[in-house]
């Protein structure tokens, strides 16, 4: 019998103390993503006014896709329920610790972004409304900005093959073409110094070449395929978004395929790596140096 009560007594013990483990538990730490907007979380809402279905986050979401399954939707009831949340939200409630920043871009980026500090509630500005594509707890002072853009600016360009990207090519691609049109003004996209320059002429023989070499990070950006402006000299120092060149279709087959392969390379480099018909990769992948920059490879 006195067994049996030391039994009780500690089951009693252990009950009391679970219970007050569960009651101290923090809404934080109880939050997920159920379509409550408790505390500290961020949440959009389906409709302006903090009004319809709801989708709530703990943390920094880069792409919320696009299709069902696999994309971040609206979990709570009201209009929207079940939608895909990516350019479909209307307001937000900001209900953690930190500043969170909605973007118009995927991959935090772009020059379109809004700023709620903990406990802002509202609704997204007209650029972003039904326009948010990724939203970054903690955000950086300064985003990141599309490289495309930061390219050509005038609403930027495209990604036409990617870094070791070739499908139709036998060899390795050891950079980024980039395409906009015959003529469209393409900016330096790091600061240095000027140690090649071939201006080329259209056709597959006529490769031109820009070899911008920057000391502080040992890095040489080049340049390949547009025509360099006239005013640009070896030994010259270019700045950031400085125009350097014009883009064309030097050492390219026909206008159709104009385009600007950029290239990052380590060390001071006066020429691109070989890429059609070579299978060695010479170059890291640049998405890490390109992000180091401020750069969204987009």
């Amino acid at each position: 019998m006195r067994t049996l009560n030391k039994i009780f007594t500690a089951a009693v013990a252990a009950t009391a103390l679970g219970g007050s483990v569960l009651a101290t538990a923090s809404p934080a730490s109880a939050a997920n993503r159920d379509g409550v907007c408790q505390s500290g979380e961020f949440c959009y809402y389906f409709n302006s006014n903090n009004q319809g279905s709801v989708s709530d986050f703990t943390g920094s979401v880069a792409d919320y896709a696009t299709q069902q399954p696999s994309c971040y939707d609206f979990k709570g009831p009201g209009n929207g329920k079940g939608k895909c949340i990516k350019n479909s939200a209307a307001s937000v409630w900001n209900r953690s610790g930190k500043t969170v920043r909605v973007y118009f871009n995927s991959n935090y980026g772009g020059s379109i972004y809004q700023d709620f500090k903990p406990g802002a509630k509202g609704n997204l500005k007209a650029a972003l409304k039904n326009q948010n594509a990724s939203h970054q707890f903690s955000p950086s002072s300064s985003p990141r900005v599309n490289i495309s853009y930061a390219l050509y600016k005038a609403g930027g360009g495209q990604i036409t093959c990617g870094f070791d990207g070739y499908t139709n090519t036998p060899g390795r691609h050891e950079g980024i073409d980039f395409g906009r049109g015959v003529g469209s003004d393409v900016h330096n996209l790091v600061s240095g110094q000027v140690i090649y320059l071939a201006r080329g002429y259209n056709g597959r023989s006529g490769l031109s070449t820009i070899a911008v070499y920057n000391a502080s990070l040992n890095k040489t950006v080049i340049y390949l395929h547009s025509a360099p402006r006239s005013s640009l000299r070896v030994g010259q120092q270019v700045s950031r978004g400085q125009i350097i060149a014009d883009e064309g279709w030097r050492g390219v087959s026909s206008s159709a395929s104009a385009h600007t392969h950029v290239e990052v390379r380590t060390g001071r480099q006066k020429f691109a790596s070989k890429s059609v018909g070579d299978p060695t990769l010479s170059n890291p992948n640049p998405t890490s140096f390109w992000i180091s920059q401020g750069y969204n490879l987009r």
